[in-house]
This record gives C-alpha cells, sequence and structure tokens, in this order.
C-alpha cells in the first residue's frame, strides 16, 4: 500500500526518489566499463564470452540469418501480430507531424539554410530477459523509419529457445531483418565501436537494465543516444471525482516493472487516498507480478496530500515525471499548466498503458526529472541538422570591417586574417 504523507512530510519521499539508483548505478559503471573495453579488444569473441556468461547461449552466428526470422516469426500469435500492426499505423500516424523542415533564406547576395537529414544506422536496443517488449521495437523503428533511417538494427538479448517470436514479429512489421542476439553492456559496446560482424552505428536507442543504461552513459560522444533511461515513473494528480479503482489500476502498472519503479498519487482528498490504498490491497491479489507491485509501492511509492489540485501540478514539475495522470474535472483546462512531464494522460479512460502499446504517441520518455529539459523519442531523434551559408564577394565586403573587429576583440588574430586576405590589394 502507499504511505500518505502530508506536504510538509513530503521530503522523506523526495530524498528517495533522488537516491533510488546512485549507488547501484556506480556499480554498474564499473562492469559496464570493464565489458566495453574487452569488447574494443577481442571484438566478437568478447560479445560471444559473455553472451554464453550472462545469458548462457552459446552463438555460431551473432546475427538472425534470414530463414531463422520467419520460422520464428511463424511462432508469433497471429492475432497479436495483427494487433501489433495496428499499433504500428497509430504511431506512424502520430509521428508523421514531428518531420522537421528544412529551409532557405535568400536575399540580396546572400544564401542561408539548414538542412535535416536522417542518420544513417541506428541500434535499437530491445529488453528480452523475464519482460520481453515487442512494443519498444515499433516505438524506436516507425518513427526511424519515417525518418529515413536507412539501416536498423535490433540489439536483443537471446535465451536458449531463441529470441521471443513477437520481437521477431515487430521487427518484421517494420521492415527490419537484422537482429544481433546479444544484449547487455556487449551488446551496446559492439554497436558503439564496431566489430568484424557488428558495423559502427551513429545512434543506440531503447531503454535496458542498469547496465545496459550504464553502458550506453558510457559511449556516448562516440555514438549518440536516446537517454540514460532510469527505472519506470507513474505520478497521478486526482481530485474527489476520480474513481479510486482506475488510480490503483494504474498505479500498479507501473509498479510491475520493477522494484525501483515509482508510482506517486497527489491528491487533495484523503478519503480517496485511502480509497486507493483498499483497491490496491484487493486487486494486487489477482496480479501475476505482485511481489515486485508490493516492494516498488513501499519501497519508492506515495501519496502526498496537497491543498488543491493547483498545488498538486506545482509539485509534479518538480518531480518531472516520466508519466503523468490528471484524473480531475476540467483535465484540459489544468493541461496549461503542466510544465515538466514525459507524456500526460487526461481523464478516466486515457490510462498510461494506452500509450505504452498504442495510441501512437512515443512511450520512449525522459526519466528520473529529465522531463525538466529533454523530450519523448520522436522522429528529430532519428535525423541531424546542418547549415549552410553563402556570401556574394559584395556581401562580404560589406561585413568585413564589422567581422574582423569582432575577431580582434576575441584576440583571434588568423580569424580576422582570413577576412583581409580576401580584400588585400584593394582586391
Amino acid at each position: 500500500m502507499l504511505k500518505i504523507y502530508d506536504k510538509a512530510e513530503a521530503g522523506e519521499l523526495y530524498e528517495k526518489l533522488k537516491n533510488r539508483m546512485d549507488g547501484a548505478f556506480e556499480e554498474a559503471l564499473k562492469a559496464a566499463g570493464q565489458i566495453i573495453c574487452e569488447v574494443r579488444r577481442n571484438g566478437d569473441e568478447a560479445v560471444r564470452f559473455y553472451t554464453k556468461k550472462f545469458d548462457g547461449v552459446d552463438l555460431d552466428d551473432l546475427y538472425m540469418t534470414g530463414p531463422e526470422l520467419n520460422r520464428i516469426y511463424e511462432k508469433c500469435d497471429k492475432s497479436l501480430v495483427c494487433i501489433m500492426e495496428k499499433a504500428a499505423q497509430n504511431i506512424e500516424e502520430y509521428h508523421r507531424k514531428q518531420m522537421p523542415n528544412s529551409y532557405v533564406i535568400a536575399k540580396d547576395g546572400i544564401t542561408m539554410g539548414q538542412r535535416a537529414t536522417a542518420l544513417e544506422r541506428v541500434a535499437m536496443y530491445v529488453p528480452g530477459g523475464s519482460a520481453s517488449y515487442p512494443s519498444t521495437v515499433l516505438m524506436n523503428a516507425v518513427p526511424a523509419k519515417i525518418a529515413g533511417v536507412k539501416e536498423m538494427t535490433v540489439l536483443t538479448p537471446p535465451k536458449k529457445e531463441g529470441i521471443k517470436p513477437e520481437i521477431v514479429a515487430a521487427a518484421k512489421i517494420c521492415g527490419i531483418n537484422k537482429i544481433l542476439k546479444a544484449g547487455g553492456a556487449q551488446a551496446v559496446a559492439a554497436a558503439a565501436y564496431g566489430t568484424a560482424s557488428v558495423p559502427k552505428t551513429d545512434k543506440i536507442v531503447g531503454p535496458g537494465n542498469i547496465y545496459v543504461a550504464a553502458a550506453k552513459k558510457l559511449v556516448y560522444g562516440t555514438v549518440d543516444i536516446d537517454m540514460i533511461a532510469g527505472p519506470s515513473e507513474i505520478l497521478v494528480i486526482a481530485d474527489k471525482s476520480a474513481n479510486p479503482k482506475f488510480i490503483a489500476a494504474d498505479l500498479m502498472s507501473q509498479a510491475e516493472h520493477d522494484i525501483l519503479a515509482s508510482s506517486i498519487l497527489l491528491t487533495d482528498s484523503r478519503e480517496l487516498a485511502e480509497q486507493v490504498n483498499a483497491e490496491i490491497e484487493r486487486q494486487i491479489k489477482n496480479l501475476s507480478r505482485g511481489d515486485i507491485i508490493e516492494k516498488s509501492l513501499t519501497g519508492y511509492g506515495g501519496c502526498i496530500l496537497c491543498g488543491d489540485i493547483d498545488e498538486a501540478i506545482e509539485i509534479a514539475n518538480e518531480i518531472a515525471p516520466e508519466h503523468l495522470e490528471l484524473s480531475v474535472e476540467g483535465c484540459f483546462d489544468k493541461l496549461g499548466a503542466v510544465k515538466n512531464a514525459g507524456s500526460v494522460f487526461l481523464g478516466d479512460f486515457s490510462p498510461e498503458p494506452l500509450g505504452d502499446y498504442y495510441a501512437g504517441a512515443n512511450h520512449v520518455l525522459p526519466t528520473n526529472g529529465t522531463a525538466r529539459f529533454s523530450s519523448p523519442l520522436g522522429v528529430e531523434s532519428f535525423m541531424k541538422k546542418s547549415s549552410f551559408i553563402y556570401y556574394s564577394k559584395e556581401k562580404l565586403r560589406e561585413a568585413a570591417e564589422d567581422i574582423i573587429s569582432f575577431a580582434n576583440s576575441e584576440k583571434l588574430t588568423a580569424h580576422a586574417n582570413s577576412i583581409k586576405a580576401r580584400f588585400e590589394d584593394g582586391r
């Protein structure tokens, strides 16, 4: 059940959230760093070694072959394939609106502009352990495809029985035919630095465990990454009109991810908070991951009693959650006050799992308070921009003295000379 805090006592919960990964992440950085060094030295051999060590699988081929892909795809439940195809259509419809513009500004001998171009090669990490996430394939691959990425590769840890059919099916829906049968820091390192079998990529995206997150942090700069993903988070703002049954279900939907996941309720109604706790106690008995949910809610869950809903939104903006549900009357009227959230779910019938799987907005979202300054994954995540500038001789002559003076003010005389050289001797 959720511990109920008065606002003045909520500092205890904030500290828990702030520190929940600190010690473990430092250890993960050390372990991931060692694995990355080994992969850089020994390439494919190191990838095979660590896959055997951590996943118990001997790899002959690092990649799935075409016949293997087709065979495993046929094992996937066809009704699930149809559902994933519908979800992919929704994701595509949402993300097509995100295409950035290239543009040109032309005036009197000056031409400038911006070009937006796709990354060439992207690797997409997809967890494949006790819980596999074909939805992650769709959320990463569909916007990448819209952006124009030419080569997409799935990185996913193997099991002795093989890669999960639903992951293969999701990849096939998105037109991906390259699946690397490796996960963990070793897969991240192979994609970042390249091996004999694995080409060096431009960007690595997708969630993973703490070692994957640590490896992505360490390779950033060699390649781009989407974000350092932390444990999942949900924050629900609810008034007395909200349905406690729905709120309890939604809080537990995120708590089941991980014992480090955070599920927080902000409300101005103690009665509602107590009703939500009663619903959690009732519903949890029927959930397969009840043990994880209980540990998550006890460790990093909580309910903060607020003076009113406006105060609750202020607190939510400080926390900057990954997922924010507004279960309040006049939810659209309150949306404008929300400044920091990865994704916002409005009303009683827009639960967070709707966004995870189906609606179309991306579910790869900033965590750990990073929604204060970062955004969900999208089409622009798979593109880069470059500028171009053209000045005629006459226009550069007009600007020459200004540029020379500016360069000299910074004591960069070679910069100034680059301009002077073009107009010496009266040319």
